[in-house]
């Protein structure tokens, strides 16, 4: 062994795993491997079958994730060249709410010949968004009911949460549900398989599951108002025995050694958020500074001075993110996934053959012939609900939109237009804070996006009227699980006390900071009323054409406009 110690961060995407390793004493960052899921996310079938999904159904396959820690880990080890036995600290960080059913053992119910065949059975992903109805009818009867607790949610939760999903499964496959000995997230499994013991977090618990420090879960009774099945889903599907970000969710098994390669008995860290984790490592650990995790969607992570009823956030938790702090989080939908579409569907070939003769990519290209735009030459103005909208209007039943196209649009016009929208909708959401006495002063950007775009990054300071320094390592996540994995080790053999004390020996200086500039800001004042009102308009209740088109799509595809996939 030598006297330099290591801690390995793992960060479960929606496509894809990595793994880092990272040196505790200063956050070097020696080695990192990512390993793809086989079956990414599943949305139109099952694997090897011909069940095809609904409309906004996203499965994923636990088998995965164990992929990606027999492969990712040994890959960084190899890399490295580091001797296992000076690794002293494992964690893991997952997309959430994403949730799957098992049974007693930690065995996944898809894992199961007799349940392979039953989409209900599968891991939901955080974007699966089929358990609206379910969602609309929790809120509605807590509301009716006088249950307070939606207030820490902005006043009511998505599809996306866990009960909604949860109670999907007992609406649509309840012998499913009946065989599911525990429903939990998928990051708690996760560790589950490291460690072979059975860990809920707080975190997760927290800002997905309706649970808080001073009031627990909500009672038995409100369950049994939702559904009389549902009644003691926690005491028989979960557990209200719940650990803190940074403890030691226990030891690495004797079979997750031999898959990863490291010591058995490796402290694992207790399970965290993909979002959630990325504060510390961004050396935020007080008010004022948001923290962006631009990727896919964009999740915005906030600390409080003190706990405030913020309408729209996805909620509000004491400890949730850095001990000491009421952690906010609010987020939109789509970012990248937007910017992606609109190139795999909506770019002439012409463009393609452009870039490929100049040895670039499309996203490039358009990013260049973007940036020869000045804010309003475009002419356009686009919402960002291509995946629903999360904060503040919690509403996955909205889509995206964009106006102003005539027969003269470029796509790189519209590509800016779809740049601008997410900062317009980022903008809404601190606009939302400060209106409710929760101030941002800056932000720090984490994520692929912000390296690989500066084009959207002057934008975002553009619109916000914000500094936005970008972090300096694009691996926040798995950087971030790699300092909690120090903290679950501890100082003793090596690791830290505290998250306080890991940020301020590992979390990577600041890389580059985008500044406001005073004319593009104006002309970006008025392009953003002009957001407002249409997020106003579409958003609120003025105008449901969106939801409309929806229901008819829906009808079509399905043949019926109220029929769900029952089992």
């Amino acid at each position: 062994m030598s006297s330099r110690k290591y801690a390995i961060g793992v960060d479960f995407g929606t496509e894809s795993g990595r793994a880092l390793l990272v040196d505790v004493a200063n956050g070097q960052e020696l080695a990192t491997a990512v390993h793809p899921y086989a079956n990414g996310v599943i949305d139109e079938h099952l694997p090897n079958t011909n069940i095809r999904l609904e409309p906004d159904w996203a499965l994923q396959d636990p088998n995965d994730y164990l992929e990606v820690f027999k492969h990712a880990i040994p890959a960084v080890l190899q890399a490295s060249g580091v001797d296992p036995a000076d690794v002293i600290g494992l964690g893991i960080d997952f997309t959430s709410c994403t949730i799957l059913p098992t049974k007693a053992d930690g065995t996944p119910l898809c894992f199961l010949p007799e349940l392979r065949n039953q989409p209900h059975a599968w891991v939901k992903l955080w974007k699966h968004h089929a358990a609206q109805p379910e969602a609309n009818k929790l809120n509605q009867i807590a509301r009716d009911q006088g249950y307070t607790f939606l207030e820490r949610y902005g006043g009511k939760i998505s599809s996306e949460w866990f009960f909604p999903k949860a109670w999907q499964i007992l609406d649509e496959a309840p012998k499913v549900y009946a065989a599911a000995d525990r429903i939990l997230e998928a990051t708690d499994w996760a560790v589950w398989q490291l460690t072979s013991v059975e860990t809920r977090n707080e975190c997760t618990a927290g800002y997905k599951a309706l649970w808080s420090q001073r009031e627990g879960f909500p009672p038995d009774a409100f369950f049994k108002a939702l559904d009389p099945r549902l009644e003691h889903i926690v005491d028989e599907k979960m557990s209200r025995k719940l650990i803190p970000l940074g403890s030691k969710a226990g030891g690495l098994s004797g079979a997750a050694a031999q898959w990863t390669g490291l010591k058995a008995g490796t402290a694992v860290a207790a399970a965290n958020v993909d979002a959630h984790v990325v504060v510390p490592a961004a050396g935020v650990l007080g008010p004022e500074q948001m923290v962006i995790i631009m990727g896919t969607s964009n999740c915005h992570m906030l600390l409080g001075a003190e706990s405030r009823e913020v309408p729209g956030v996805c909620g509000v938790v004491q400890n949730g993110i850095i001990p000491g702090f009421p952690g906010y989080e609010a987020g939109q939908a789509c970012v990248g996934d937007s910017f992606a579409w609109f190139v795999e569907q909506c770019v002439p070939a012409a463009y393609a053959q452009e870039a490929e003769a100049r040895g670039v990519n499309i996203h490039q290209l358009l990013e260049e012939k973007a940036a020869r735009l000045q804010p309003g030459e475009n002419g356009l103005l686009a919402i960002d609900w291509w995946n629903g909208n999360r904060t503040i209007l919690v509403d996955a039943d909205l889509t995206g939109m964009m106006l102003g196209m005539t027969l003269a649009t470029k796509p790189e016009e519209m590509y800016r237009a779809m740049l601008e929208s997410t900062a317009y909708g980022t903008r809404i959401i601190i606009d939302n804070f400060a209106a409710n006495g929760v101030a941002v002063k800056e932000i720090v950007a984490a994520g692929g996006l912000p390296e690989r775009n500066k084009l959207l990054m002057q934008i975002y300071a553009d619109v916000t009227g914000l500094p936005i320094h970008r972090m300096g390592t694009t691996l926040g996540g798995a950087f971030g699980s790699a300092m909690h994995g120090a903290v679950a080790a501890g100082p003793t053999v090596g690791g830290y006390d505290s998250i306080f004390a890991a940020t301020e020996h590992m979390a990577p200086p600041h890389a580059e900071e985008f500044t406001p500039r005073p004319p593009q800001q104006t002309i970006y004042e008025q392009l953003y009323r002009e957001y407002v009102t249409l997020h106003d308009y579409f958003g609120r209740g003025a105008n449901d054409v969106m939801k409309h088109l929806k229901q008819l799509r829906e009808a079509a595809l399905t043949g019926n406009a109220t029929e769900r996939y029952h089992a």
